[in-house]
């Protein structure tokens, strides 16, 4: 079954430039894999058509069946509960405690509140911040910041996971069991889509990888084909 596709897509900002030119891929459910290239090569741009931060210019963005272009409205929040984000800004609620953070996908979906608090607890301690909970986003390192993010992400089991580097504050150790984590996510239903330029990473992983150049896709690597 395909979670998302995209059918050439290409996306322009205003004042001309060029974000993707006729891009097309899909992700199968239950796959987990990379996005690379160069800055600016729009691989954030591909994640915010896929998080309706952005809408494409021309081609088609589906999503479990549905075009995205014709997701407006409440419809959107609607949309983003089916879709975990990390974000390299982390977007966290700098009044709210790290549980609190973490919690506002559950409560969006309307879950129980004990079954909040178990599931927020689980997450946290597997990402290692389960001393944090009551603590503030302000009060924490960059790459406790970064992996309250990726809590808040994957507390809801999301149908697809996309995540903009999300390593990049952390340590080489706490980064592979950072992407051990999202490689196990796919056992549970989420499919996982990351965008990163790391490119030792990448190879470990041993997953496929999309390499774009310019806003344009050039190459679909499978796994087996990623040492050479």
């Amino acid at each position: 079954m395909t979670v998302l596709r995209f059918e050439n897509v290409s996306k322009q900002y205003p004042g001309g430039h060029q974000a993707l030119s006729e891009v097309s891929f899909e992700v199968a459910e239950g796959e987990m894999l990379f996005v690379t290239g160069h800055s600016g090569a729009g691989k954030s741009t591909l994640l915010k058509l896929v998080h309706l931060s952005e809408r494409p210019s021309r081609g088609a963005v589906v999503f479990g069946g549905r075009n995205l272009l014709k997701v407006r409205g409440g419809r959107i929040a609607l949309h983003r509960r089916h879709v975990g984000a990390v974000y390299q800004d982390h977007r966290l609620l700098t009044d709210r405690t790290v549980a609190e953070n973490v919690a506002l996908p559950l409560i969006l979906r309307g879950e129980r509140r004990g079954e909040i608090g178990k599931r927020v607890r689980e997450v946290l301690t597997r990402l290692g911040l389960g001393h944090r909970e009551r603590a503030l986003p302000t009060q924490l390192s960059a790459g406790e910041q970064q992996r309250v993010g990726i809590a808040r992400a994957i507390v809801s089991e999301p149908q697809l996971l996309v995540a903009d580097e999300p390593t990049g504050n952390l340590d080489p150790t706490l980064a592979a069991e950072i992407m051990s984590l999202f490689a196990s996510m796919p056992e549970r239903g989420t499919s996982v889509l990351v965008v990163s330029h790391d490119l030792a990473l990448i190879k470990r992983m041993r997953k496929r990888v999309l390499i774009l150049d310019h806003g344009r896709l050039m190459d679909d690597i499978n796994p087996d084909d990623l040492a050479e």
